[in-house]
């Protein structure tokens, strides 16, 4: 397999998209002979970059340096770019004073590190619908799993359950995705904050899936911590936030040990090392920092707000129906909801095929059509297994899995349309 980089150009003008994105006139082989353009159709796994960010990358890459650690003048100037971009981001997600942003690899990166600064004898609360990266990290903490829900209000009163039960009264946190990424549907973040905060625990928001599509205001959902992806984000760059409060994080050890996290080291006479750490988003960012991923970070959400996230949704729910009604009158096909068929929504849907395996139909898609989307349990498996009405059975992802098409501000008009015209086809 090669890769071209003539093709890996902005969007050609004709094509209607609110954002370009790189590699919308990439084309790729299909089984049949000949090829296509390739409608990538997988924006919930990692949507491709803006063009705005790639340049804006580019522009800075000739003048890259050492961050927070020299006195010329190109490490003061990729100094002075990372510190934008923190602000930048505390920005978009509209963070509270005394709020902090911190820079890590990736959600996954950024719910671990939260994971090593909880108190002792937290008691974390974490629904079974959500992302591996939001049920798992919770190791060394006491975890209670809450059913799936079926409604807003179910998840409310499912939270204000096991919250009121909890003995004894200690430190909590509740751990809740924005949008999931099998489904789409929206949570009421807003409410289950409320309902944490009544009963004396703090609230996590992944927002992994919620922040490219949807406006995050960490002040106005009222939620502790906020965690998000660069390359979910239009910027695949290694790059991810947590951002909130600082107090866990403060009295917390360093999530690395290294150069950056240490105020002051000095040898002791008995031949040991005693480390003074710092305070503030320099404890939990040791080495050197990905000045990169938190530029094209900062880069997306500046040309995310630009753009506005209220046209943003009004086309995304347009496309939505474009896929739901495309395929309404497919009895084959069943699209998976936790909430109903009218819950809001982001771009991602999922569905089964009935007399397919999800990899066989995923496989069909590409090598017919050149179109790409995700299959199997989407690192969501309880979440599937339960939608999917496979609780308990111990199938293979290809099994038990599903099919998931999702999209954003860089997928044009007419991927969408070819995506509903081919599942028609080969069903």
């Amino acid at each position: 397999m090669s890769v071209s980089t003539a093709t890996a150009t902005a969007a050609a003008p004709s094509v209607r998209a609110p954002l370009p994105v790189l590699g919308l006139d990439v084309t790729v082989p299909l089984a049949s002979g000949g090829e296509v353009t390739y409608a990538a159709l997988d924006y919930a796994a990692s949507a491709p970059a803006l063009q705005r960010v790639w340049d804006d990358v580019a522009a800075y890459a000739p003048y890259y340096g050492s961050v927070h650690r020299g006195a010329g003048y190109l490490s003061q100037l990729s100094t002075d770019l990372f510190e934008n971009a923190r602000r930048t981001v505390a920005e978009f997600l509209d963070c509270r004073t005394g709020d902090q942003v911190l820079f890590t690899r990736s959600t996954t990166d950024s719910l671990n590190l939260l994971a090593t600064a909880l108190p002792d004898g937290c008691e974390v609360f974490v629904f079974e619908t959500e992302h591996h990266a939001s049920l798992l990290p919770w190791r060394n903490a006491r975890v209670t799993f809450l059913d799936a829900p079926r409604s807003h209000r179910a998840a409310v009163d499912t939270l204000e359950r096991a919250l009121a039960g909890r003995d004894p009264h200690g430190p909590a946190l509740v751990c809740v995705t924005g949008a999931s990424n099998v489904t789409g549907e929206l949570w009421p973040v807003r409410e289950l904050a409320a309902v944490a905060h009544a009963h004396g625990a703090r609230i996590v928001l992944d927002a992994a899936q919620l922040a490219p599509h949807h406006p995050v205001s960490v002040r106005e959902l009222d939620v502790d911590w906020v965690a998000f992806s660069g390359h979910k984000l239009y910027a695949p760059f290694g790059s991810g936030v947590l951002a909130g409060r600082t107090d866990w994080l403060d009295e917390a050890e360093p999530y690395l040990a290294g150069g950056g996290a240490s105020r002051r080291v000095a040898r002791r006479q008995d031949g040991g090392v005693d480390v003074e750490w710092h305070e503030g988003v320099a404890r939990h960012e040791a080495g050197s920092p990905n000045v990169i991923g938190a530029h094209a970070i900062a880069s997306a959400c500046k040309a995310l707000g630009s753009a506005g996230f209220d046209a943003l949704r009004a086309r995304e729910e347009r496309l939505i129906r474009v896929v739901r009604e495309g395929l309404a009158d497919v009895p084959e096909v069943r699209f998976l909801s936790l909430f109903g068929d009218d819950a809001a929504r982001v771009g991602v849907l999922s569905f089964v095929v009935e007399g397919w395996k999800s990899s066989s139909f995923a496989a069909a898609l590409s090598g017919s059509y050149g179109i790409g989307v995700r299959d199997g349990l989407f690192c969501a498996h309880p979440l599937v297994r339960v939608l999917t009405g496979a609780e308990g059975e111990c199938g293979s992802a290809d099994s038990l899995g599903a099919i998931r098409v999702s999209f954003g501000a860089g997928t044009p008009d007419e991927h969408v349309e070819r995506f509903v015209r081919a599942v028609r086809e080969l069903v």
